[in-house]
This record gives C-alpha cells, structure tokens and sequence, in this order.
C-alpha cells in the first residue's frame, strides 16, 4: 500500500491524502481531533470520518483513497463535530442531494490531482470563533478551570463550545492532542523519556499507559512505519 499526504496552505484543511493498494487491508485509525472526508474511486463511495476517542481498525477494498483532512474545530459539513465521534457516515446521508452530486461529479474526475482540487473547492472550511483559543489552550493544558478562566467562559459553557467544535470535552481534546505531539516527536526520533517530558506527560510510565489507552498500541509499534490510514 502507497500512501501519500500533502499539507495544504489553505487555513482549517490540514492536508490532502491518498492511498493505493493492489489488495486493500486493513489500518489502525488512533484519535487525532480531526475530521476527513474520503472518496473510494473503485466503488465511488464518499463518506465522513469523524474524530475518534479510541483505536478504529478500517478495512477498505483495494483501489484509490483519495481524503480531505480538516485541522481541529474546522469542519463544513454542517453538524456539530459530536455527532460525528467515532462514526464513518455516508455524505449523502449528511448533505442529501449535494453528497450524491459531490460523488458523482468526483467519479467524472480523470486525475488525482483532479479529485483533490474537486474535493478543495467543495469542501470550504468552517471554524467556530473560540474554537481556535480552545484548541491553542488543550495543547497546553487539561486544567478545565484554567481554560475556562483565559477564556472568560463558564466551564459548562466551554465544555459545550469544546464538544460542538472538536466533538470532545476540553479535557479529552488535551489527552488527544498531547497524545498526537508525543508521536510527532518519537516519529522524528525522540527517545521516549524525552518525548514524555516534552509533550507534557508526568514521566514515561504516564506516557505509555496514555498511548495504550488512546491507540491500543506502544509507542514503538505506532512509530514504526505505517501505509497511512484508510479510515
């Protein structure tokens, strides 16, 4: 299996990806705050892969994937992040008739490059204004108070603004995204009791059980070279 992903310079489009394979197979999906949406050439299916709270094992048919990934608290797709968490929907159960229209004008797309540009110009990001503090806020700190009180918003109303734009609780969206810094790090070759220190976990041992508990997996087996998601 081939994958490849490109960052794209547009704000709240994290990046575009594929991903090729003869005989398809199965991925393991850890939780990353983020929202994708993905088209299968071969079957011309087109669905919404909301964020995980947990280790997601995909099994896709072989052929092309070609996917669309939002940065935290973006999303156009019109629905509260959380109605997403932990689910692979249909676009057209979202979108009706502009989901079948957006797969089959995909479908008339000779190019892959073709289907991304397609993919960009349908798929407009959206953020929620406090979304981008909150977020900014969870990669420093799960102190629900102290996000709250340099937000100036009432915990339950943070928690709400949190959950509608990330489809997780202030505090889960900071084990999340400190869970996604430590691979960022080991995967640039950071020993793990540096990586512990640096992402913000207690010492190592707080490390692994956070990585066993959000992917399933050790560290070392996430950073080991992987085909990419499927999703």
């Amino acid at each position: 299996m081939g994958y490849r992903e490109q960052p794209s310079t547009r704000p709240g489009i994290a990046c575009l990806w594929s991903r090729d394979s003869a005989t398809g197979g199965a991925a393991l999906i850890v939780p990353d705050a983020c929202v994708d949406v993905i088209w299968h050439r071969e079957t011309g299916r087109l669905w919404v892969a909301g964020p995980d709270t947990g280790p997601h094992r995909s099994a896709v048919g072989p052929g092309t994937l070609v996917g669309l990934r939002f940065e935290p608290g973006h999303t156009a797709l019109g629905v509260p992040v959380n109605e997403l968490r932990d689910a692979r929907v249909d676009l057209a159960d979202l979108w009706g008739g502009r989901g079948a229209d957006l797969a089959d004008r995909l479908a008339h797309t000779s190019t892959l490059l073709a289907a991304q540009r397609l993919l960009l110009s349908a798929l407009p990001s959206e953020l929620d204004p406090a979304a981008a503090a909150i977020g900014a806020l969870a990669r420093r700190t799960g102190s629900v108070r102290e996000m709250a009180e340099r937000l100036g918003l009432g915990e339950r109303r943070l928690h709400r603004r949190a959950v509608a734009a990330f489809g997780y609780g202030p505090k889960v969206l900071h084990r999340v995204l400190r869970f996604q810094r430590a691979l960022a790090l080991a995967r640039d070759g950071i020993g793990q009791a540096e990586v512990a220190v640096r992402a913000g976990f207690a010492d190592q041992p707080h490390l692994a059980r956070e990585v066993r508990a959000l992917s399933g997996e050790s560290l070392g087996a996430l950073v080991r070279p992987v085909a990419g998601p499927g999703q």
